[in-house]
């Protein structure tokens, strides 16, 4: 049984999907992967529903940092996640400025399947004992959608 697939609307996303807009089956090959999908949960707990790389990082310590990028680039090209970026003069220094969040197109696409649902995911993210370091990225704003 493949999962509800209607297209969502092409302006949503990140502008590497294709003109023909959102392609659902092929984010959700993309979103199942065990990896990625274990990195969209904690997208989906964050308490701002952006994390950095950092704390990426810190919830998945089997992972890399060059491998979530690499993971944030497959979810990225299918228009899944997002990235939000501070401009030069905003940055923090010593902080992330980049940070990843799901599109509005995927959002939908997860809740029409039952899949990352923000509830659930959020209070499972909050079990997880951070750092003072991580507990203060978390608290960091987020750049302007």
């Amino acid at each position: 049984m493949r999962p509800e697939t209607a297209v969502a609307d092409p302006t949503q996303g990140t502008g590497r999907v294709t003109d023909e807009g959102f392609d659902t089956w092929r984010a959700l090959q993309k979103a199942t992967d065990k990896k990625r999908a274990d990195i969209l949960a904690d997208i989906v707990g964050h308490p701002k529903g952006a994390p950095s790389v950092e704390e990426l990082d810190y919830m998945n310590p089997p992972l890399s940092d060059d491998a979530i990028r690499r993971h944030l680039d497959a979810l990225e090209s299918v228009g899944v996640v997002r990235e939000r970026t501070f401009e030069p003069g905003e940055r923090l220094r010593d902080y992330p400025y980049k940070f990843y969040e799901l599109t509005d197109a995927a959002r939908d696409l997860f809740d029409r399947n039952g899949l990352f649902p923000r509830d659930a995911w959020r209070r499972q993210y909050r079990a997880v004992e951070k750092t003072a370091r991580i507990r203060d990225l978390e608290e960091m704003p987020r750049p302007d959608a």
